[in-house]
């Protein structure tokens, strides 16, 4: 495991208990005090702190804008990214087996440390210091989000506009599936029939690939 003090300052927190952040970076497949409980309050505490942040900031916002804006901000893809930029990977402990795996830069597992160690850093002092790094580290989040902003996902949009014209919705078919397990690359195909339209999207994950072609065919069927 790398220097915890250098994760510390990312975070601009001391630990008190630094027994609590070697736990928060603590796999399952490492040792029986691994990081999940930590995890479960982590989220908890994120969830509420971010709904608060967007409840004062945003007083005109409807309940479903709100949970539509919460849930950009702690989805697992935005926490990972964030993880990413923190280097948290690097800090993680791993078993032998599930290091070999690449698991170390798993979107899913970096999201969950993220998590947990939000969890820790309430433990070890109190709810406004934990919200006070909260919300330092999701800033850019934050400033980003508005309630105008809210925009369905590509293949919500794209369903909506062809049932309004009555026109048969794509269909989404795997390519191609490329890369090691922990890096895996998808290419995706949506064609509409009726319409003699495909288009190709890629991603990280089937989910998102589907997502980018419906991006695309929604641009090519809105401006055609």
């Amino acid at each position: 495991m790398q220097n915890i003090k250098a994760l510390e300052k990312k975070f601009g927190y001391t630990f008190k208990n630094t027994k609590l952040l070697e736990q928060a970076l603590t796999h399952r497949s490492a040792g029986n005090l691994h990081y999940e409980r930590l995890e479960f309050l982590g989220d908890s505490v994120l969830g509420m702190v971010i709904s608060n942040e967007l409840f004062l900031r945003f007083p005109d916002a409807t309940e479903g804008e709100l949970t539509r804006l919460r849930s950009q901000i702690v989805r697992g893809e935005t926490l990972a990214e964030m993880s990413i930029e923190l280097g948290l990977g690097e800090y993680i402990s791993f078993g032998p087996g599930e290091l070999k795996s690449g698991s170390r830069h798993r979107a899913s597992i970096l999201a969950d440390i993220f998590e947990s160690i939000v969890g820790a850093i309430y433990i070890d002092s109190d709810f406004q210091t934990v919200e006070n790094i909260i919300l330092k580290i999701c800033a850019t989040a934050l400033i980003k989000s508005h309630p105008q902003k809210i925009l369905k996902d590509p293949k919500t949009r794209i369903q909506e506009y062809l049932q309004g014209r009555g026109i048969k919705l794509p269909d989404y078919q795997i390519e191609e599936v490329s890369g090691p397990a922990h890096a895996q690359q998808f290419k995706v195909q949506a064609r509409i029939e009726s319409l003699n339209i495909a288009v190709q999207g890629s991603g990280s994950s089937r989910k998102n690939a589907e997502q980018d072609a419906a991006e695309k065919m929604y641009q090519r069927v809105t401006h055609d």
